[in-house]
């Protein structure tokens, strides 16, 4: 089937929502998010006040929504990706420093350029190829690298790569998810310890937590996403992960990670901030229970 619809103005957007039954009552402010967030990015967060979620394809809206309404929601995920990004930074930041710093200690500060701390399935030249990409290390890349990996390059001609503690800061939790997960499990217990973790689940969460980043990082939706790499359930807070492809299991991996990395943490009344002001807003599409901020791991 060839795609053939045509590009419309901003003025016949306005009347498209309109004869939709959406309550367009001040133009110059419409004109002013269509022209700068753009309709396509807009009609995704209309699709809670429409009918069946236009599952007719007439897109008509419920009675008496207004435009208001759709931007409120919009404003409201970018809201919410700003807190997520404010947390992870948080979590990669202290992630990096614990597996750098444990790892150190036990093979030495370039312990990332021996293939024997990993599992024998794990492609190390492939890691060694991205991480050379990541810091810069050709020449050809010189452009990318930070400040103090120039450096190291500028002062020292062995070994080849800069120490670990350098490295790990120009990686992305990503990647630091996947050489967690190919350590061998001698290396990975100490380290997940540190978050009182299993092994098992802290690699999951790492993983979990790395997509969200993206999402957030690339200005996608979570609000009433269905996550698509689920946490897997740690015991202590297994009645808190019920729904583990909903936001609330996202934020509820935040919350632990975020009270062990600092334990005086007000991320969880930032959250609940940002829901008391937008009181229209159903958060239990997200997953979160009744009452959730009166739950232990709230406090």
């Amino acid at each position: 089937m060839r795609y053939q619809k045509p590009s419309t103005t901003i003025q016949e957007q306005i009347a498209i929502m309109r004869n939709r039954g959406l309550i367009v009552s001040d133009e110059g402010y419409a004109n002013q998010y269509l022209e700068f967030i753009g309709y396509f990015r807009l009609a995704g967060y209309a699709l809670p006040f429409q009918l069946n979620y236009n599952a007719d394809g007439t897109h008509e809206f419920l009675p008496n929504t207004r435009f208001e309404d759709v931007v409120d929601l919009y404003v409201f995920d970018r809201k919410l990706r700003l807190l997520v990004i404010d947390a992870l930074e948080r979590i990669e930041v202290a992630v990096r420093a614990t597996i750098s710093r444990l790892m150190s200690e036990r093979l030495g500060a370039h312990w990332y350029l021996n293939g024997t701390p990993f599992f024998a399935t794990f492609d190390f030249e492939d890691f060694l190829d991205r991480l050379k990409k990541d810091i810069g290390h050709d020449r050809s890349r010189k452009a990318v690298r930070q400040i103090f990996i120039q450096h190291y390059y500028d002062k020292y001609t062995d070994p080849a790569f800069p120490p670990s503690w350098m490295v790990f800061e120009v990686l992305s939790l990503g990647t630091v998810s996947k050489i967690f997960k190919n350590l061998a499990r001698e290396f990975q217990k100490p380290i997940a310890k540190e978050y009182e973790l299993d092994v098992s689940i802290f690699a999951s969460w790492l993983h979990a937590l790395s997509y969200l980043r993206n999402l957030a990082a690339h200005h996608q939706r979570l609000w009433n996403r269905r996550y698509t790499i689920r946490p897997a359930v740690a015991r202590k807070v297994a009645n808190e992960l019920s729904q583990q492809d909903r936001f609330y299991a996202q934020a509820v991996m935040i919350q632990v990670l975020l009270k062990k990395i600092s334990p005086s943490t007000v991320w969880g009344t930032h959250l609940l901030d940002l829901f008391n002001e937008y009181p229209s807003i159903e958060i239990k599409r997200m997953g979160f229970p009744e009452n959730w901020n009166s739950r232990d791991i709230w406090q």
